[in-house]
């Protein structure tokens, strides 16, 4: 699919996520306030927006689902052992950079998404003050160690949602029987500060079995630009 256009001798290491750490705190906040609530900036296709807003019957979440990842961490000793971490462990307190992709190795996820979000994320962390960038895939926690690994992840952290409860609870998992993957996840990013999501951006589209691979609003760049 094309798109469109070191070891701690005391304390373990986590290739996947760590706990959460205090927030740096609120900058350049860009909700819209809409009947005295506040609302996430939405990009899309302007055609799918009004698809996407509260009274629809495809409303976007606004808080990230309180859901339980199990991990594979690495302790001191080379050895991985299960550990679960919580939205909480990942949200709370926190202002962070979420993006989803379909799938570990596949072509666009990994020659373009995930190695521009690592390219990028020093300067995504400056202007949006961001504790961390996450990328989560429905995939489970051995893949995403590997495909973290392989890339030599430095700044983005991966989250292995293989159950797909949390893509579920997004309302992001989409049918990908067509090319035998099963249920995956849509192509979207969010900000997310405290738990509460303030910017998304969600590929056009979306639907079960796509036979596109779309891939703009979820490039960094267009993050950048645009959050």
């Amino acid at each position: 699919m094309k798109p469109r256009s070191g070891a701690n001798p005391v304390k373990r290491r986590n290739l996947t996520i760590r706990k959460c750490r205090k927030t740096k705190g609120n900058r350049n906040e860009k909700e819209s306030k809409k009947d005295g609530k506040m609302k996430a900036i939405i990009n899309c296709a302007r055609n799918e927006r009004e698809m996407y807003e509260e009274t629809r019957w495809r409303a976007l979440p606004t808080h990230v689902p309180s859901v339980v990842f199990n991990t594979r961490v690495e302790d001191y000793k080379g050895d991985f052992e299960w550990e679960e971490v919580s939205t909480w462990d990942l949200f709370g307190g926190r202002r962070v950079l979420l993006f989803s992709l379909p799938g570990a190795f596949t072509p666009t996820c990994s020659t373009y998404q995930l190695p521009y979000f690592e390219m990028m994320a020093p300067e995504l962390k400056s202007k949006y003050n961001l504790d961390d960038i996450y990328c989560v895939s429905v995939n489970d926690s051995f893949v995403m160690n590997r495909w973290a690994k392989d890339n030599k992840l430095e700044h983005v952290k991966v989250i292995a949602d293989g159950s797909c409860k949390f893509t579920q609870d997004m309302d992001m998992n989409v049918n990908k029987d067509n090319l035998s993957f099963g249920e995956r996840s849509w192509r979207y990013a969010c900000i997310v500060h405290n738990g509460f999501i303030t910017n998304w951006f969600i590929e056009e589209g979306k639907e079960d079995n796509c036979t596109e691979d779309p891939y703009h609003f979820t490039d960094p760049s267009f993050i950048y630009s645009n959050a």
